[in-house]
């Protein structure tokens, strides 16, 4: 079960919002607007991702690794540690 099962919706709605967001990156540059107004919108949406990615990462150490650690399992508990770790280094990689 995802760990943001009950988050479901917001994430769905927030999801919209930045694929409108990208909508709109393309019209600008169909429309040849400004090189920085469109890096400005850019660098929303990447926010806007970022802040999806986050709260995941949020939920995922909240549900997933507290349930792993609950559960009693060090090596489950162990893995889902690593997995977070994983997707952290990847966020910061982007």
């Amino acid at each position: 079960m995802a760990g943001y099962r009950n988050e479901k919706d917001q994430l769905l709605r927030r999801l919209r919002r930045v694929e409108g967001q990208i909508r709109g990156l393309h019209r600008m540059v169909d429309t040849d607007t400004y090189c920085i107004d469109v890096l400005t919108q850019v660098s929303a949406a990447t926010k806007a991702l970022q802040s999806v990615a986050l709260h995941l990462l949020e939920s995922h150490l909240a549900h997933c690794v507290h349930a792993a650690i609950a559960d009693g399992g060090s090596a489950e508990a162990d893995a889902k540690v690593a997995e977070a770790t994983q997707a952290i280094a990847r966020l910061m990689r982007a």
